[in-house]
């Protein structure tokens, strides 16, 4: 192609692709004038986000190397990597990229520009090999994939202030890239055909100069200018139009880097005076330490509050543009997760924040969506209780802490507590986000939001609504079992009853029928229909993190065998557990990616969620910190899964490393931070003490059976009270004798939205029942509802 050409040729190039979501660190200044997040991986940075920690703008950023002769090395393929943070408690990195024979490496440090949206590299070459010294070229290679796609972007070469730059934009976003000094050359292109990957690897030099090139998926190539030394430094700015990123990156450039340096560490220490990690090795403090920065770093600058999962795609170099949401998203309760781990660690401000921005995203119904944009626009629509009831925790927890500060959380906790009580407790997916019916950690979840919701209720002195959440608590609490547990289980002999890890049921059907002995499951992502009673998991751990249960429970310690036998894996840094059996959401067994169908693989989070229940048991949970904190990447990152079987004979997976899921997860770090802190304190720190003393140490039991419309019982034990709650006040017309008696009773208001009657059925004997029907304001429902009375209830 001749270099005169001005427009790049082959558009729109290959398909776009985004990139691999093992990351070994991410960053941001700490400023919320700083609208730009990165991620590193491979000794590369890989996303660069702006206006919000939701958009991701580039693929990879990265160097080419070549003698222009015999070799032309990619920085992220070629070279050895090392990854540092040269200053406590910051997210500065230092990454360390190295020709494996040791001719030469690159250092570089990377920052955020503190005070703006621009990102900055210091470069440092450092060349052992004599017969390269002089002839050694350095090219920049940046793949934008910008407003969080691949497709349509377009680039030309650009000035500003005389300044040689590269300019590349996607509406709304435009971003600038230079160098100090200049680049000497530049070129645009398509990804795939004119790029300049393919200009250098093909002959070991920059032969295209091309200038622009329009809607496709497009690289840009910079040559980096040594003449004058071996250190320059890189930047990449942001804005809304041309001339405010190309002001921006003049800007950035005007200070030395040296000072931009010392503001952005000087940010991020003010922000650890009570994180140290007093009382653990320097190994696990330190982890500690980054776990804090890491969670801080996935909060939006402008929707302040609101912190997404993951700043990574999983699997992302198989994903294209149409599954781009990857985990930058706000799902409740992995912010709650954040937001707890956060006030652990002293931390209460950004806590507050978090709980305001439920707040504000809140239905008037209570619900909460399943995950969200950072400005609270729902991305999936499932529903699942336990993150309704996470904001009630967490505003028990800010107030423990007597963090609350002038925000009242009253409208959010009752809003919360209506929804559950009116829509559970069958939830509509459980904690992965995969099944409806009858969860042990939704029932944990919901239980102890219940509990605080009461709380709140007695420091207002409203002793009807605390009475009646209590209630409608020590219900669900009294049926945790009997909805949960099998005594038919098969997987480990002579440990029949056990928990399962959901019995199936749908909202939509509001007949109450769990069966955990003989209903059938279907498991999501390929992993087929089997019985309930066969399907196993963690999750009833919760009611003891939550204390709904005491630890040493019978069934609880009876579950743990089961699970152990069936989860457990022991990884050579420690043992860890996969979310349920026959999961198939995880690396296929060949390694390849998860693509809708795969292989469940050890979550990290669950080693630290047994070292929360260790704790409770009386034993010490150091050795589940310990195991933690060597899953971790040399980045010091906390994946989502990690590869539990042989290492693969082509090195892409090594027995307990992180596999291709998410990482850094905020909810493994956040579970890291929580589990340090429990133990230092020696009880769980987020147990509600409520809930505790009332069902694992008193043991409260029910002597009511609560019916709505979401969850129409069909029966009752002998000797326990119906009671009847309605979304809106009713007149409720009942009989107990096939309506040769008829009595008319109105129904009592909650003070937050729903009201209730109880009808005698503790009256009755065995065999009877009773029919009601209601009457709302002039209107009749127009049908009959019977429960029966039974010996047993059901």
């Amino acid at each position: 192609m001749p270099a005169s050409q001005r427009s790049a040729p082959g558009a729109p190039g290959i398909e776009p692709r985004w990139t691999s979501s093992a990351k070994d660190g991410v960053g941001t200044a700490y400023s919320t004038g700083a609208q730009v997040w990165f991620t590193l991986s491979h000794g590369i940075v890989n996303e660069l986000y702006f206006p919000h920690v939701d958009t991701p703008n580039t693929r990879d950023l990265q160097f080419l190397i070549t003698d222009g002769e015999t070799f032309c090395h990619e920085e992220k393929r070629d070279l050895d990597h090392k990854v540092e943070y040269p200053e406590r408690n910051t997210l500065l990195y230092r990454l360390t990229n190295s020709e494996p024979t040791g001719r030469y490496r690159i250092i570089k440090e990377i920052i955020v520009e503190p005070h703006s949206s621009a990102l900055l590299i210091q470069t440092r070459v450092e060349i052992s090999d004599p017969s390269l010294r002089g002839k050694l070229r350095i090219y920049v290679l940046l793949a934008p994939h910008l407003n969080g796609t691949g497709k349509n972007n377009s680039a030309r070469l650009h000035e500003a202030g005389g300044r040689k730059l590269i300019h590349a934009w996607r509406d709304p976003i435009h971003l600038m890239l230079g160098c100090t000094p200049d680049f000497t050359r530049r070129s645009v292109g398509f990804a795939g055909t004119s790029d300049g990957w393919r200009d250098l690897m093909d002959n070991f030099k920059m032969d295209w100069e091309f200038e622009s090139a329009e809607d496709g998926n497009i690289a840009v190539l910079g040559e980096v200018d040594l003449s004058g030394g071996l250190e320059f430094t890189l930047a990449v700015a942001f804005g809304f139009d041309a001339q405010t990123a190309s002001t921006l990156f003049l800007q950035a450039m005007a200070t030395p880097f040296a000072q931009q340096r010392e503001k952005f560490v000087a940010q991020w220490k003010r922000k650890h005076a009570d994180t140290d990690g007093t009382g653990y090795s320097e190994e696990l403090a330190s982890l500690i330490r980054l776990s804090h920065c890491v969670l801080l770093a996935h909060e939006d600058k402008l929707f302040q509050g609101a912190f997404v999962a993951s700043l990574s795609i999983p699997w992302g170099e198989t994903k294209d543009d149409s599954d781009r949401g990857g985990y930058h998203l706000v799902w409740t309760r992995d912010m709650v997760h954040t937001a707890t781990a956060l006030l652990a660690c002293g931390e209460s401000e950004s806590a507050l924040r978090a709980l305001v921005w439920l707040a504000s995203i809140q239905d008037t119904d209570g619900c909460l969506p399943q995950n969200s944009s950072i400005r609270g626009e729902a991305f999936w629509t499932g529903i699942q209780l336990d993150e309704v009831a996470a904001p009630i925790l967490l505003a028990w927890h800010l107030r423990r802490e007597d963090a609350l500060r002038q925000f009242d959380p009253w409208t959010l906790v009752t809003r919360a507590a209506l929804f559950l009580i009116q829509n559970g407790p069958v939830t509509g997916q459980e904690r992965w986000e995969e099944n409806a019916g009858y969860s042990p950690s939704t029932l944990a979840s919901i239980i102890a939001g219940i509990v605080c919701a009461a709380d709140f209720a007695h420091a207002r002195n409203d002793t009807v609504a605390e009475k009646f959440l209590l209630e409608y608590a020590d219900w669900l609490a009294g049926h945790v079992e009997e909805w949960t547990a099998t005594s038919c289980g098969e997987l480990v002999p002579g440990k029949p009853r056990h928990y399962i890890r959901i019995t199936p049921a749908e909202p939509a059907n509001p007949l109450v029928s769990p069966v955990p002995d003989t209903a059938t499951i279907t498991v999501a992502n390929g992993g087929g229909s089997h019985r309930a009673r066969n399907i196993v998991g963690g999750d009833f751990l919760q009611l003891v993190r939550l204390g709904v249960r005491a630890a040493n429970d019978p069934l609880i310690v009876d579950s743990l065998e089961v699970i152990d036998a069936v989860l457990k894996r022991d990884l050579p840094q420690g043992p860890c557990w996969r979310r349920y059996n026959h999961d198939g959401y995880g690396q296929k067994a060949d390694g390849s990616a998860y693509d809708g169908t795969g292989e469940g693989r050890t979550w990290p989070l669950l080693t630290g969620e047994r070292g929360h229940y260790e704790l409770a048991a009386g034993r010490d949970a150091l050795p589940f910190l310990e195991a933690m904190s060597r899953f971790s990447n040399e980045g010091g990152m906390l994946p989502e899964q990690l590869w539990d079987d042989a290492d693969l004979p082509d090195g892409r997976m090594k027995l307990g490393r992180p596999s291709g899921s998410a990482m850094p997860l905020c909810w493994s770090h956040a579970e890291y931070i929580a589990l340090a802190r429990s133990r230092t304190d020696g009880v769980p720190f987020d147990r509600p003490e409520p809930v505790y003393q009332r069902y694992a140490i008193k043991k409260t039991e029910s002597r009511m059976e609560m019916w709505t419309f979401m969850h129409q019982l069909q029966s009752i034990a002998a000797g326990k009270t119906l009671r009847v709650i309605t979304a809106a006040p009713a007149k409720v017309r009942w009989s107990a004798d096939n309506w040769a008696t008829v009595n008319d009773n109105d129904s009592q208001d909650t003070g937050f939205g729903c009201h209730w009657i109880d009808l005698p059925t503790q009256k009755l004997p065995a065999d009877a029942a009773i029919v009601f029907t209601f009457q709302w304001a002039e209107k009749w429902e127009g049908r009959n509802f019977t429960v029966k009375i039974t010996t047993s209830g059901g």
